[in-house]
């Protein structure tokens, strides 16, 4: 089979930047050590690329969300050291955390009762301390089918971490208060903000998740937290606009003069959304600003900063997260998930 031409777009991943950053998360974690979330293909960065890098710089606990993101990562990482935080839904489930090693997160007593009619044995219990998505209440801690399970991991998870709220602090002492009623291993309970808010938080095991990969939650990871992902475009057309030259859907841009255009291959399906319009790319240190509308998979630029760029010649589409959400009004989350399958 003849080989498929190179992309016109690429994702340059930072592997030291995502080094630095899980060893500045483990450092922020204390007496605690970081685990890493790796779910949704490692926040849309690419487990090939990220869960060996991980791995290496020492991380030791790998979360994700569904069974079916288990194969990609125990290619890497030992099944033990893997964990599924949604839990076991079903029978069918149960035995396949049990053939492989890989364990389960119980959230409920419907999940505990399958884990346990199942054969039972190392899982991890998470107890809703005030989000109110997965996890038991307090209150069900006692129930017979909880105190059999064998606990290696009992967390919680923060809601309000990226704020500074006074919901923190009171989920902390409401997760303190379950630690000595269920027998466990370790305990968890930040997140990346939650490591930000200080050692109190670390507890055993923290589980950064978009700070591994370059998102800055709170002011106190800015400067510790460095950039991973940086999305690349060649240019597929150069033009000459003329004065009064409309650019894109709904003619939005006018040309005030002769100008440099250039198209780069880029859209919706890269997960560049419209709220990219009036952002601009680089070239270098050059800002080169889109012109008009982003299209569904085409993006015009201004090139009259950059006059010697031609076609097949890169730019970058800037994309430190924090600047990124307040240029488009998308999470941080949102950025690095959205990225689609395009990039080389």
């Amino acid at each position: 089979m003849t080989d498929c031409p190179p992309p016109t777009l690429r994702l340059s991943i930072d592997s030291d930047a995502l080094t630095q950053n899980w060893q500045a998360l483990n450092a922020m974690s204390g007496t605690g050590r970081a685990g890493a979330a790796v779910k949704a293909n490692c926040y849309g960065l690419g487990v090939d690329r990220c869960v060996p890098k991980l791995r290496d710089a020492g991380c030791q606990d790998f979360f994700v969300a569904h069974w079916s993101e288990v194969p990609a990562v125990l290619r890497y990482v030992p099944a033990t050291q893997i964990s599924v935080l949604h839990g076991v839904l079903s029978a069918e489930e149960a035995a396949y955390a049990r053939a492989t090693g890989v364990s389960p997160v119980i959230d409920n007593l419907r999940q505990a009762r399958i884990w346990q009619d199942g054969g039972g044995g190392s899982c991890h219990l998470m107890i809703d301390t005030g989000i109110n998505r997965l996890g038991i209440s307090p209150a069900d801690i006692a129930d017979p089918v909880i105190q059999a399970l064998d606990v290696d991991i009992l967390m919680s998870h923060l809601a309000c971490a990226d704020e500074d709220s006074p919901m923190n602090a009171q989920q902390m002492e409401d997760f303190r208060a379950c630690i000595p009623v269920i027998r466990h291993q370790r305990t968890s309970l930040a997140n990346s903000a939650g490591i930000a808010l200080g050692a109190d938080y670390a507890f055993d095991l923290t589980r950064p998740g978009l700070s591994l990969y370059g998102g800055v939650p709170r002011a106190e990871l800015d400067g510790p937290i460095r950039q991973v992902a940086r999305p690349e475009a060649s240019l597929i057309q150069v033009k000459e606009l003329q004065a009064g030259d409309k650019v894109g859907y709904n003619a939005t841009f006018t040309a005030p003069a002769r100008m440099r255009a250039g198209v780069v291959s880029l859209g919706y399906a890269d997960g560049i959304l419209r709220s990219w319009a009036g952002a601009h790319f680089r070239s270098g240190g050059t800002p080169l600003p889109i012109l008009g509308k982003v299209s569904m998979d085409m993006i015009v630029i201004d090139l009259t900063a950059a006059p010697k760029l031609g076609e097949g010649d890169w730019v970058e589409l800037p994309y430190w997260l924090p600047d990124a959400a307040q240029q488009t009004s998308l999470s941080q989350y949102e950025l690095l998930t959205v990225l689609g399958q395009r990039f080389g």
